[in-house]
């Protein structure tokens, strides 16, 4: 799976770069479908989606009157936040109605899994259009796991490329995001978060784990799991915030990175296998070391470094 988890995030990239232009009259692809039109199938993942900050903060930050809030989308050329090509990247989900681009959700689940107008299809294909999920046969679902990441669908399993994702809001990294535009956003009074950690982010109120043979129980994650979790969020915080140190030399962007840079070379450090990667903070080392520690209980040298289950997001 690692050239198809290279291609989707080769290709979330790019559509990153692209899809800031969201709001304007030009419609890059893939583009959106919104969220309503996930949760015809994925009704549990929905209401689990419903009741966090992501879903609430389309209507509590475009109607906001924090002063903050104003001056930064000024700064970037257009003072509602809504309309605001900048803000679009991060913020909002936007269809296209009518020709136009219209706001439907805040970050929803293509903010995080890729725009879906290029494997939606692909995703609810199980075989035929009469085949049901539970008769897919498996090498049939191999096939369109491998053609739906092709397309730009960042799965579940790809912790990594969710990472990366993740980052590029949350890590201010968006490929959209230009240094001068980035000055501006901060001197303005944008906040940069360099805390944001994989485990403590996506395994609180965002979880939304129902797999078979049990879909109606949001599962938690096993220790081993949240201690790969743990190392490959780093190790895509190292990649990414190695590469933003490019991307804009204002004094508050270089510390965040920084930190995130020291945050991750902390917790790498304890693994072993970590060590090219240390060396060498690329995107291909990065991959072979997730790739290596798929299957294995990390807990014994990063357990005491997970973050406490009080402190989830």
């Amino acid at each position: 799976m690692t050239y198809f988890r290279r291609l989707a995030a080769n290709l979330a990239l790019v559509a990153a770069g692209l899809l800031w232009l969201n709001g304007g009259a030009a419609l890059a692809e893939p583009s959106y479908q919104g969220p309503e039109v996930c949760q015809k199938c994925h009704k549990a993942e929905f209401q689990v989606w419903e009741a966090t900050k992501h879903a609430k903060s389309r209507r509590e930050v475009h109607k906001t009157k924090d002063p903050d809030a104003k001056a930064i989308a000024e700064a970037t050329g257009e003072k509602k936040m809504r309309r605001n090509q900048v803000c679009l990247m991060c913020h909002y989900t936007s269809v296209e109605k009518g020709g136009k681009m219209k706001v439907v959700a805040g970050p929803s689940c293509e903010s995080c899994h890729g725009a879906s107008s290029e494997w939606f299809e692909i995703h609810n294909d199980y075989g035929g259009k009469d085949v049901k999920r539970e008769d897919e046969t498996p090498d049939h679902k191999q096939q369109r796991l491998q053609q739906a990441a092709a397309k730009g669908m960042i799965w579940p399993h790809m912790k990594y490329d969710v990472a990366l994702n993740c980052l590029s809001c949350h890590g201010m990294t968006n490929p959209g995001l230009d240094g001068a535009t980035l000055a501006k956003m901060l001197d303005a009074g944008h906040p940069i978060n360099p805390s944001f950690e994989m485990v403590a982010y996506s395994q609180g109120s965002v979880r939304h784990r129902f797999y078979p043979p049990n879909m109606t129980t949001n599962a938690e994650m096993d220790s081993a799991g949240l201690s790969r979790l743990f190392v490959t969020g780093h190790a895509a915080s190292l990649v990414s915030a190695t590469a933003a140190l490019s991307k804009s030399d204002h004094p508050k962007y270089v510390e965040a990175q920084n930190a995130r840079i020291a945050a991750a070379k902390a917790a790498l450090g304890a693994v072993g296998d970590a060590a090219t990667l240390l060396g060498a903070p690329t995107d291909a080392n990065a991959r072979a070391l997730v790739d290596k520690i798929e299957g294995q209980d990390l807990s014994g040298a990063v357990g005491g470094m997970l973050p406490a289950k009080g402190s989830y997001k």
